[in-house]
């Protein structure tokens, strides 16, 4: 095992790509309880963006390595330290040389673990879910943080029930594309909201079952019109603003949505200005519920127990073809602007992903040789 790696690190809060640096450090220990793992892919998130610029919702101690949500690698030492963990799913075939998903989420409130754009990390080997040979880097490092928001949000945060109505924005998004899919195994009927008249077909051709487009339509008439006098009692939203207030008022009475992020604000600093601008009397007088999720303080508050069984639910239905992850882009450490650059495009075709490898990976190809397709 070499002495030094190589790790992507931030020096202080800032732009990313100006306050991003390529260092070489020391191989760390992993204590007890804890096992060292060799990070294979680890992908670009905005929220690891937000992060480096001092507007999510912790801020780590500078310098810092850069990555917190997830990454997907090979044991290479483990601690004998296991104990409790004895038949708790997903933790089965945990050994040097297994091959896992490390979802890093940092918990709030709970420590911090090390960020994923590194060579080497240590991990709480109760954040450790072993994967298939036969899953792709590219979609096991995404498991940990899409794919489980989307199946919390459906059916542990709203419970929807086949055959209601779920009203979803930002359908076109890796999350929205996800609830979709999840929605028609489970038989929900979906709503998607997108902001562009050419995103319209696409969702639908996707699979969702009724698109309302506010470039040129209204959505409380939409939502009326395609819901019926029942109306949507169940929604999950992402942009905020007054798009996510219209959501609210779309909803029947006593229903609820679900923010779980704040897309109308990507680029604001001034944590004044995150809004949602609900009506009072549709909140009194319709009593209708809006509340937040976010997976990091659900991973704080839920038991390891319970985190790797959802886990495990995600990454069966993976597996099972039923969730359908887009393959990442893959870039080496030293080509980070590019990576981030790519991250920040809207609409950008591919999850960009760092991957570290040592000549030929494990499907025989060089990295010249992966091009956007990444598996």
């Amino acid at each position: 095992m070499p002495q030094s790696m190589r790790a992507l690190v931030a020096g202080q809060v800032g732009e990313p790509a100006d306050v991003l640096r390529l260092e070489s450090r020391p191989v760390p220990t992993p204590e007890a309880g804890q096992a060292l793992i060799r990070v294979k892919a680890a992908p670009i998130h905005a929220s690891d963006l937000h992060v480096l610029r001092g507007r999510y919702g912790f801020s780590p101690d500078f310098p810092a390595v850069g990555g917190h949500m997830e990454c997907v690698g090979r044991i290479e030492a483990l601690s004998p330290d296991t104990e409790g963990l004895e038949g708790v799913e997903g933790v089965e075939g945990l050994e040097v040389g297994a091959r896992v998903v490390v979802a890093a989420v940092p918990a709030v409130p709970g420590p911090h673990v090390a960020g994923t754009w590194q060579e080497y990390l240590v991990a709480d080997t109760r954040r450790l879910l072993s994967v298939p040979d036969h899953l792709s880097d590219s979609s096991a490092c995404q498991l940990a943080v899409n794919p489980l928001t989307a199946l919390l949000l459906v059916t542990r945060e709203l419970d929807v029930q086949p055959g209601e109505w779920l009203l979803q924005t930002a359908a076109g998004s890796t999350v929205g594309r996800l609830v979709i899919q999840l929605s028609r195994h489970l038989g929900i009927r979906t709503i998607n909201v997108v902001r562009r008249r050419g995103a319209v077909e696409e969702i639908k051709a996707f699979g969702g079952d009724e698109v309302i487009c506010t470039e040129d339509e209204d959505l409380l008439q939409r939502v009326a019109e395609t819901a019926g006098p029942a109306g949507v009692r169940k929604a999950i939203d992402c942009v905020a603003g007054p798009v996510g207030a219209q959501v609210s008022q779309a909803l029947a009475p006593g229903g609820e949505v679900v923010v779980y992020g704040a897309l109308s604000t990507h680029r604001q600093t001034d944590p004044a200005a995150l809004t949602i601008p609900l009506q009072a009397r549709s909140v009194i007088y319709e009593t209708k519920v809006v509340r937040g999720f976010w997976l990091n303080r659900w991973f704080g508050t839920a038991s390891p127990e319970d985190a790797l069984h959802a886990l495990s639910q995600v990454r069966s239905l993976v597996a099972d073809e039923v969730l359908s992850i887009p393959q990442g882009r893959p870039f080496p450490l030293e080509r980070f602007t590019e990576a981030i650059a790519l991250a920040e495009t809207p609409a950008h075709d591919a999850k960009p992903l760092f991957v570290f490898e040592d000549g030929r990976d494990e499907d025989g190809l060089d990295e010249d040789d992966r091009g956007n397709d990444y598996r």
